[in-house]
């Protein structure tokens, strides 16, 4: 014999904590927000690094050079008519120094290389500046080197581009790095909003650190009109979504099923919002993708229950509908344990060793998949034991029950 949970004995609880949570959320939505990615918030965002430049490089001869960084090396690129497609790598494990590094590059035919820090200084992670061409000239092109000796405060930046209105900076990554993301709204008022404001930003922190020191990562641009269309098309999309998974569940169940179900999944997907909102975690594609995981992840969860309960109804013998759901949830609750645990090992070690993006998604799907089981055990099973209040095994239901509800509670 197996021991039956009550699981109703906590509906009650369940729905306090939810109310209480939700409701946090919602008063947290509307007096803060949400912290919306450049995907949904029409503006400008750029990454920058404060960093020193290790060499200039110039370029005077016929073809054309092109600089090309990556975790490996420094790399140039020579093409153009008349000569053949060369690549002349300059690996950081074979170059160490700037000193070994800038003879080999001065060794390229038509290159001038200009050092700017002491020749001993290790070099590696070099990397040029987003805002300015790639393809070499006669004019000096930096090249940076990501670590830097001197950490700059976020409140540096923030004093720098304080007489910018609406101005918003976070670090990224490690301290030591020195790379902060700046953004700012666009209202649509002006057309060239982006340029002058690049310019601007640009300006004011190489009156702060110095021209040779600020260097643009990246560049983002979300007007106003496609921000708009992008929020309602995620809203149509997760509504719409909602809409397939109810239709599905009440051919595959009944109505009360299908709307317990589709209940829990809103309840979901608004606590996901409310530890958004609290978190100010970014709100961007990655997190509408989430958020459709979760959908799918939670309805798996949940059309299994039911699945248990309808079964039940045939084979146990009782008047009272909760009886059913609480022998249901037992049943079916070591499954459930196992396979969120089982997943939520991968979205650990993704949240674990991941950053940026990949990292936030990964927590909302953690978020997810323990508000998943939960809505599955309680919210949906609340509803659907409220609605069946009353309920009476039909005639035909009688004729297959088998066993007693008291035989399997011990």
């Amino acid at each position: 014999m197996k021991k039956v949970i009550r699981f109703s004995r906590f509906f009650v609880p369940a729905l306090i904590l939810s109310a209480a949570i939700l409701i946090s959320g919602m008063y947290r939505l509307f007096t803060v927000g949400i912290n919306f990615g450049i995907d949904f918030k029409p503006g400008l965002m750029q990454d920058v690094k404060i960093a020193d430049t290790v060499f200039t490089l110039s370029y005077t001869g016929t073809s054309s050079v092109s600089v090309d960084t990556s975790a490996q090396g420094f790399n140039l690129v020579v093409s153009g008519l008349g000569s053949e497609k060369t690549t002349h790598s300059f690996g950081y494990l074979q170059y160490k120094t700037a000193g070994e590094m800038l003879a080999a590059l001065n060794a390229v035919p038509g290159i001038e290389a200009k050092l700017e820090v002491p020749e001993n200084t290790p070099v590696s992670n070099l990397f040029t500046s987003s805002s300015l061409s790639r393809t070499l000239s006669a004019s000096k092109t930096p090249v940076y080197i990501a670590d830097t000796s001197q950490v700059h405060s976020i409140e540096n930046v923030r004093s720098a581009l304080q007489s910018i209105p609406d101005i918003a900076v976070k670090s990224v990554g490690d301290a030591r790095e020195n790379s902060f993301q700046i953004r700012i709204g666009d209202d649509g008022s002006d057309p060239e909003m982006s340029k002058k404001t690049q310019e601007l930003i640009y300006n004011l922190l190489c009156n702060e650190f110095g021209s040779d020191k600020v260097a643009v990562i990246k560049t983002d641009f979300v007007a106003s009109q496609f921000s708009k269309t992008l929020v309602t098309q995620s809203i149509i999309l997760v509504l719409a979504t909602l809409f397939l998974i109810w239709i599905y569940a009440t051919v595959r169940f009944k109505w009360d099923f299908a709307l317990g179900a589709v209940l829990a999944i809103i309840h979901d997907t608004l606590v996901m919002v409310a530890v958004m909102s609290w978190t100010q975690m970014e709100f961007n594609s990655i997190t509408i993708a989430a958020i459709l995981t979760i959908v799918g992840y939670s309805i798996n969860d949940t059309v299994v229950v039911l699945d248990r309960v309808r079964e039940n109804v045939r084979l146990v013998k009782t008047n009272k509908f909760v009886d059913i759901i609480n022998l249901s949830q037992t049943e079916s609750l070591s499954r459930t344990i196992i396979t969120t645990a089982t997943t939520m090992l991968a979205v650990v070690s993704l949240y674990i060793f991941t950053s940026g993006s990949m990292k936030d998604f990964a927590f909302a799907l953690l978020v997810g998949m323990v508000s998943g089981v939960y809505s599955t055990i309680f919210i949906s099973s609340a509803f659907i034991s409220l609605t069946r209040k009353n309920w009476t095994p039909s005639e035909d239901e009688r004729k297959t029950q088998v066993k007693e509800f008291s035989e399997v509670l011990v």
